[in-house]
């Protein structure tokens, strides 16, 4: 089979597969990644070697590109600016010193099982401390999970590539030697951390205004403003790397611009880069399978494993723990954001990275990553429908009200309980009630109290605690309200 056909062979088993077993993964401990990755490891040159492909093919590297440039864009265009002001110590603690602490945690357990060096331990360190929002999206809108909660993993998976990807890049200058004295390493610096975001804004900014006042004047088709966003993600990934910058930093700055700037793109485009990122993503879980189906053989399996499993079950969940041990929450909301933080294609394509710079041992490094990512894959893929609903039916059934049901925002986690809040009695309500002006009475009890109780105030609106400030948002000003609890 010619590779002209087995490429176009590969993006149909990709359309015609996710969409005749979407529904089994939607209810079944089951993911794509598992299903995409297993099918490259089967037809892979290891398996029955329908496809041939190493770590330094074009066409992996390409589809490589393009599906980290339009998950980074994506992840900076949905990330809520206005909350993450208020949610800034989440990054600060997960993205900052919970980072730093994985990645040294990581670097120790490689460098003592694997035999790395120090600098390629940092280095997986790095690469196996990004977590994957694929495997994290179904459970990101399961509404049984307290927003608060869903909100702090969401910010972790949005932002965690833009503090993991400069360090990588520093670490593979590290690694190949090219840079030598220290005003190599200032330009080195200012090209990655400077200019590369500068012209993602730059890219970003200017050029959703250009659409926007195109569309105010002419009115621009739907299918076109959608394909005009994705030219924007790769018009700011090559304008970065043209400058000798990074282009996928560029690529989250250009999408960070978006919404910084508040100049929006078409609804359209959102539902076709999510769908075109999508397929090039697990067109690229196939074929990072079909490389790992040899390359998992050339390293010692036992070790891998055995690392896999602290990385994913120890490390982080510890790391976490440490981070979180000031915030206001239950035990199962602890375990629940510290299992979830799977590694999936962002650690491959991070771990490519090292492959194209020709680094030293850079497929050796490329099959560690592999298998911690299998592991992962499989572990989350087959625990997030059972995990999110055994948290999902603790949250329902407390007989108490959980603290993460109390907030909406990932920063409520670490606030304490207002105790200044203005109270009324039961008389004082129904009197206002009667009155010309009544006020509008707000059920925001929790999940388990409003299921356990039938009564309700007649005319109450219902909102979950963890809902009100986004229904807030929506609402007038002028009105009174008396919310009741538990």
């Amino acid at each position: 089979m010619s590779p002209l056909v087995l490429g176009f062979a590969l993006i149909a088993v990709v359309l015609l597969v996710s969409g005749l077993s979407s529904g089994v993964v939607e209810r079944a401990p089951l993911s794509f990644p598992m299903i995409f990755l297993g099918l490259g490891l089967l037809l892979g040159p290891g398996g029955l070697g329908v496809i041939t492909i190493t770590a330094h093919d074009p066409i992996l590297e390409a589809i490589a590109i393009v599906s980290l440039a339009l998950v980074l864009f994506l992840d900076a265009v949905k990330l809520q600016v206005d909350e993450l002001r208020s949610d800034w110590r989440i990054p600060m603690l997960s993205l900052g010193p919970g980072t730093i602490l994985i990645i040294l945690g990581v670097a120790a357990a490689a460098y003592l099982l694997m035999g790395t060096t120090p600098v390629q331990s940092l280095l997986l360190g790095a690469i196996l401390s990004s977590t994957d929002p694929v495997v994290l999206r179904d459970v990101l809108r399961d509404e049984r999970i307290p927003r608060s909660v869903r909100r702090a993993l969401s910010i972790e998976a949005g932002m965690n590539d833009l503090v993991v990807l400069p360090i990588v890049l520093i670490l593979i200058a590290i690694l190949t030697t090219e840079i030598g004295g220290a005003l190599d390493w200032l330009r080195f610096l200012s090209q990655l951390l400077i200019l590369s975001p500068v012209i993602g804004l730059i890219v970003g900014g200017v050029g959703a205004w250009l659409m926007g006042k195109a569309d105010a004047r002419y009115g621009i088709r739907n299918e076109y403003q959608a394909l005009y966003g994705i030219g924007l993600v790769l018009a700011a990934y090559a304008a970065g790397q043209a400058v000798q910058g990074d282009g996928f930093l560029a690529a989250f700055f250009a999408g960070l611009a978006v919404t910084i700037f508040n100049v929006s793109l078409c609804d359209c485009f959102m539902d076709y880069g999510e769908v075109t990122a999508e397929m090039t993503m697990l067109l690229a879980f196939i074929l990072f399978g079909a490389v790992l189906s040899v390359l998992l053989a050339t390293i010692e399996v036992v070790p891998a494993l055995v690392l896999a499993l602290l990385v994913i079950g120890l490390i982080r969940p510890l790391a976490l723990g440490l981070v979180f041990r000031h915030a206001t929450m239950s035990n199962a909301a602890r375990a629940f954001i510290g299992w979830f933080g799977p590694r999936g294609l962002n650690s491959l394509l991070l771990a490519l990275l090292v492959v194209q710079a020709e680094a030293s041992d850079a497929e050796r490094l490329l099959a560690i990553t592999g298998m911690v990512v299998l592991v992962s894959v499989i572990a989350h893929g087959t625990s997030a429908t059972p995990f999110s609903a055994w948290y999902g039916q603790r949250v329902a059934q407390s007989q108490r009200t959980l603290a993460e049901e109390r907030v909406s925002t990932a920063i409520g986690l670490f606030e304490p309980e207002a105790a200044d809040t203005r109270r009324i009695t039961v008389r004082e309500l129904a009197a206002r009630l009667c009155s010309e002006d009544p006020p509008l009475v707000l059920d925001v009890r929790s999940r388990a109290h409003y299921e356990n109780d039938p009564h309700q105030i007649p005319g109450s609106v219902r909102v979950l605690p963890d809902q009100v400030v986004e229904w807030a948002a929506k609402q007038s000003r002028k009105r009174s309200i008396v919310a009741y609890c538990t």
